[in-house]
């Protein structure tokens, strides 16, 4: 490669490093600026002042985010890791134990994911509505869950697959129970894809915002980002831009953070998983 064809790449590459950088740089920009500086027009100018820690005390002041911040941790934590362990079991017996019609059940599991989100939620409503699950922590516990098995069972039984058959069979002649060498053996071995794919679920769950605003109404159950959201409705009309983005910015910190702490190994993790 001459260094003409180099350097336009890296050219081309700077450019869209630029692009998708920019909303980014947009919305760190005003959610730092004082809210009373705020003006649509010069959106894109640097702020000439601070006022972050401002917009986040009216933020909090206006919202309950501190209610809101447990239950979503609650569900952020809980859900991902009943999720992750039920994919763990469904991909277990379809790869270890080689269930029968195993590839047919898996596409059971997956096909889950095939149906967008927004079509479960009039139908959830009704349903939660029935059982008394609306508006309840069991219930998000319970949706977040289930719409996470398809992933993990996917990771899970990609990694299974790689995992040599001898080590079930050495396991059974020294008389381990089937689960017993699931939990003592191939839950420790695949820790690594278990934590890449709880990251991702944790993720998931802390950023949602459909299944919050249609299955909770209550400040102790909704997640953040629903109670966030009403800073940009009706009832908070007044609310300055800078505010409403100087929460989203720090309540995003937590998910940032930990992809951050656990870089390598999130990688380890879908690297084992080979794709």
């Amino acid at each position: 490669m001459n260094r003409l064809t180099l350097n336009l790449r890296r050219a081309v590459l700077a450019l869209l490093g630029l692009a998708w950088l920019f909303p980014t740089y947009l919305i760190i920009a005003n959610a730092v600026r004082p809210a009373g500086d705020y003006d649509p027009s010069d959106a894109v100018k640097p702020p000439s002042s601070l006022g972050l820690f401002d917009n986040v005390s009216q933020a909090w002041d206006r919202t309950a985010v501190g209610d809101t911040l447990l239950s979503t941790l609650l569900y952020s934590v809980v859900s991902p890791a009943v999720a992750v362990l039920l994919g763990a079991l469904a991909g277990y017996a379809i790869v270890v134990l080689r269930l029968k019609h195993g590839f047919a059940w898996f596409v059971v599991i997956f096909a889950g994911t095939v149906v967008p989100f927004q079509m479960l939620l009039i139908p959830l409503f009704v349903g939660y509505s029935e059982v008394s699950l609306y508006d309840s922590r069991l219930g998000l516990i319970i949706i977040y869950s289930a719409i996470n098995v398809p992933l993990a069972a996917l990771v899970m039984r990609n990694f299974f697959g790689n995992v040599a058959v001898s080590i079930f069979e050495a396991a059974r002649l020294d008389g381990a129970s089937t689960f017993r060498i699931f939990w003592r053996i191939y839950l420790p071995l695949s820790s690594a894809a278990l934590a890449a794919v709880f990251i991702l679920e944790f993720t998931f769950v802390w950023n949602d915002l459909l299944f919050g605003l249609t299955l909770s109404q209550s400040e102790t159950v909704r997640p953040v980002w629903a109670e966030l959201s009403a800073l940009t409705t009706d009832v908070y009309a007044g609310t300055p831009v800078p505010i409403a983005l100087a929460a989203g910015l720090v309540v995003s910190l937590p998910t940032v953070v930990l992809f951050l702490a656990t870089q390598r190994l999130f990688t380890r993790g879908l690297t084992l998983a080979q794709f």
